[in-house]
């Protein structure tokens, strides 16, 4: 009776799996589809994405195991998932060939007291530019003490701020479609190039609330248009992850800086990084080498990047 039961109940194991397998694969199929669906379905989407291959992958495992006829079942969301994620994945550095600009940015976390290390450790780095966002007038004044010196050039304009070694040629404030100032452009002068750079602070994204996030980024991607220089860098704190279809209209305009160093480039939450909403976008440079560092006492790593002029 045993020797009868044990293979009618392997079977009954095998079809169990077979069951878990294709009622997961095909909701991870729907959630990596949704990476495709504009509004608050493509922002939730976007940000599980990464999340979604260690799903997969651990489904192909059960499957080798379990259940391997159920294989055949998970080619699609496989193949899915990998042209979801394909712009967003890490890149390669570019041969140093000529002089180069290197950028730090980011969000030091409004209140928290730590804008002053935060500047102090990204000054360590001896970047040419630095780029501070979720300022508020006293994270702004701690800023510019420990950032004045070492970087004689910069602009600050609401909750954003730039500093940088070489000398700023022009300044604007924009407000990108809201009622107030989260984002700026500068014209930094190299001594090999004109570049411009756009610093911006998103609108913050909650369920069902993010139009002005929204209306932001598509305000830059018209900026960004529209805009005549030959070279162009786009930093900041975006409230979005890298495969928000909020961001299409911008990566029309510019590319998508893709970490060099292997991994995602996920900046938040320090403590823990799940999903990369502080982004790099550049026109007419070459990358060298893009990473993320911890600065300060902030939740956002700094994102690091460094272009060929």
């Amino acid at each position: 009776m045993t020797d009868a039961a044990s293979p009618t109940a392997a079977r009954a194991r095998q079809r169990t799996a077979a069951r878990v397998i294709a009622v997961t694969a095909a909701a991870a199929l729907l959630a990596t589809v949704a990476v495709w669906v504009p509004g608050s379905v493509g922002t939730a989407a976007s940000v599980l994405l990464p999340w979604l291959g260690l799903v997969l992958a651990s489904l192909v495992v059960v499957a080798l195991v379990r259940a391997r006829r159920t294989l055949l079942l998970l080619v699609v969301p496989v193949l899915v998932w990998l042209l979801a994620l394909a712009p967003s994945a890490p890149g390669f550095a570019a041969t140093v060939d000529g002089p180069t600009l290197s950028v730090v940015s980011q969000n030091v976390r409004a209140h928290s007291g730590g804008a002053a290390s935060s500047a102090e450790q990204i000054a360590a780095s001896s970047p040419d530019i630095v780029a501070l966002t979720e300022l508020d007038g006293d994270s702004l004044e701690a800023a510019r003490s420990t950032l004045d010196q070492q970087y004689p050039h910069s602009y600050a304009v609401g909750t954003v701020g730039v500093w940088s070694r070489y000398p700023l040629t022009s300044a604007d404030a924009l407000t990108l479609g809201l009622d107030w100032k989260r984002a700026l452009r500068v014209t930094v002068q190299t001594p090999d190039a004109e570049v411009a750079v756009y610093v911006l602070h998103a609108d913050s994204v909650r369920p069902g609330q993010q139009e002005g996030r929204d209306t932001m980024l598509a305000n830059l991607a018209d900026a960004v248009a529209g805009d005549g220089a030959r070279s162009v860098i786009a930093v900041g704190d975006f409230n979005a992850a890298s495969a928000d279809p909020a961001l299409a209209a911008l990566r029309g305009q510019l590319d998508w800086v893709r970490p060099t160093d292997g991994a995602l480039g996920f900046t938040w939450p320090a403590a823990l990084p799940l999903t990369r909403i502080d982004q790099v976008f550049a026109r007419g440079l070459d990358v060298v080498s893009s990473s993320t560092m911890r600065a300060g006492e902030s939740d956002h790593l700094a994102t690091v990047t460094t272009f060929v002029l």
